[in-house]
Parts: C-alpha cells; sequence; structure tokens
C-alpha cells in the first residue's frame, strides 16, 4: 500500500484496529479514573479532577507511543479531518473515505472504552445525566480544540514528532484546567462518555452541542495552522506519529 511519494504504510484494517484500540482504551483511562477519583475523593471535586487529568496525562502519552506507528494515534475524528484537509493538495495523509473508516472506528472505540470502564467499576451502563451545556463550556471546547489541532501540527511541520507523545498529553492535561469545560476536545471521547453516568460523563443532550465547538475549534485551528506554518500540509503523513513501514 502506497501513499504520498510512494511511501509504504501499514494495511488499512491494521490501522483501523489501532484506532479502535487506542480510542477505546483512551475513553476508559478518561472514565475508569474519573470513577476511581469519585470513589477515592468524594468530598473534593478539586482533587478528583487532579487525579482525573493526571491519569489522563499519562494514559494519553503511553497510548499515542503505543498506537502511533501503525495509524499515527489520531484517536479523534477532529485530527484526521485536518490531516485530511490540509494534506489534500499535496496528496499527503489520509484520503476522505479513509477519515470516514477512522472516524467510525474512533466513535465505536470510544463507546466499548466507557462501557469497559463501567464494568471494571461496576457501576452499570446507564446513559450519563451529567449536563454540561453552558456559554463557558462551549468557548471552552472550541479554544481546547483549536489548540489541539494547531499544536500537533507544529510538532510534525517542525520535525519533532518524537515529542508529540508527552507534549500532546501534557496540552490535553493542562486544558483540563485552563478551560471550564475540561477539555473533551474529541468527538468520539464526548460519544463514548455519554455511556458512563459518571464524574466524566457528559450527557445526551449536552454532547452535539460540545461537538459543534469542537467542529468550530477544528477550523480555527486549521487557520492557525495555516497562518504559522502555511507548508504543513506537506507533512500530513506524519499525524500526529510518521506511520509508515
Amino acid at each position: 500500500m502506497l501513499r504520498g511519494q510512494d511511501i509504504p504504510v501499514n494495511p488499512l484494517a491494521r490501522r483501523l484496529l489501532a484506532e479502535f484500540l487506542g480510542t477505546a482504551l483512551l475513553v476508559t483511562v478518561v472514565v475508569g479514573s474519573g470513577v476511581a477519583a469519585q470513589q477515592l475523593s468524594p468530598d473534593d471535586i478539586g482533587l478528583q479532577l487532579l487525579e482525573n487529568s493526571t491519569a489522563t496525562v499519562f494514559g494519553l502519552t503511553v497510548l499515542i507511543l503505543w498506537f502511533g506507528p501503525i495509524s499515527g494515534a489520531h484517536f479523534n475524528p477532529v485530527v484526521s479531518l485536518a490531516d485530511w484537509f490540509l494534506g489534500r493538495r499535496t496528496r499527503t495523509g489520509l484520503s476522505l473515505p479513509d477519515v470516514g473508516l477512522y472516524g467510525a472506528a474512533q466513535i465505536l472505540g470510544g463507546i466499548c472504552g466507557a462501557l469497559l470502564a463501567n464494568a471494571m467499576f461496576e457501576v452499570g451502563a446507564h446513559l450519563s445525566t451529567k449536563d454540561r451545556v453552558t456559554s463557558g463550556h462551549l468557548v471552552g471546547e472550541i479554544v481546547a480544540t483549536a489548540g489541539l489541532v494547531a499544536l500537533i501540527f507544529a510538532l510534525v511541520r517542525t520535525e519533532r514528532g518524537a515529542i508529540a507523545a508527552p507534549t500532546v498529553g501534557a496540552y490535553i492535561g493542562a486544558a483540563y484546567w485552563f478551560t471550564s469545560s475540561t477539555s473533551f476536545a474529541n468527538p468520539a471521547v464526548t460519544i463514548g462518555r455519554i455511556f458512563s453516568d459518571t464524574f466524566a460523563g457528559i450527557a445526551p443532550a449536552s454532547a452535539p452541542a460540545f461537538i459543534a465547538m469542537q467542529l468550530i475549534g477544528l477550523i480555527v485551528g486549521i487557520g492557525l495552522t495555516l497562518a504559522l506554518y502555511p507548508d504543513a500540509g506537506a507533512k500530513a503523513d506524519d499525524v500526529v506519529l510518521p506511520h509508515t513501514h
């Protein structure tokens, strides 16, 4: 299988499996650590968030290193869409059909990851009742998503992909605290978190607004990327990590 300048890449089925597993385990980390934090620190919401964000930083870093060489470790439909859009002129990055398949694998993985966390902590597979929509939360999702997209492509364009795993993990960990929404920044994770009525959940009625703001954040992030690095699309094959044979 070839892409871009006849560079061999991993077979699509293997990449989809990596995206499914990576997104599933990411949501398992987010939801599972949220449940654990709620059980360990029931009277301290600040400490719960610290425990939840710390686990997510380490978990995301490990997952990017684990699955990145196979699929690029997108784990996020927004990242996959940006990869296609920025790389389309130079015929790098994902094709549009592959974006759809990546997105399906990521969303399915997100749902399975939440169900796995529910099962481990025996909390039951219930839809979340946690309403998160406020004007501040929606602005927070735009900021979190735009920053994530711009950061990833800045790292790739400047050939610093080797530090993408800890850098992206650190950004998400920080965004837990500096955004009012606690930085979902990912439609697949957002949909997955609907299926857990826990500290990390989000009510079904809140999810569409969050996803809409994430798509706006995608547009803003692409705009920032093109303003700072007009030729960033030439490196789209290497998002988030290089994943050639």
